[in-house]
């Protein structure tokens, strides 16, 4: 696992926009997971189609 540090500068509304960010990023990770764990067979364009639909 790679892990990288660093120290961010910014107001509370760039911060808050961050974590938005990231919690929608991990939303759709682990949705994509669990489609992928229970439709064995699962493709990475089934995965990228669900994203699409996630997007929406």
């Amino acid at each position: 696992m790679i892990v990288l540090e660093f120290k961010t500068y910014g107001n509370a509304s760039q911060f808050s926009a961050i974590d938005e960010a990231l919690r929608t990023v991990q939303f759709i990770r682990n949705k994509s997971l669990r489609l992928w764990m229970d439709n064995k067979g699962t493709g990475q364009n089934d995965l990228q189609k669900y994203c699409a639909v996630l997007a929406l």
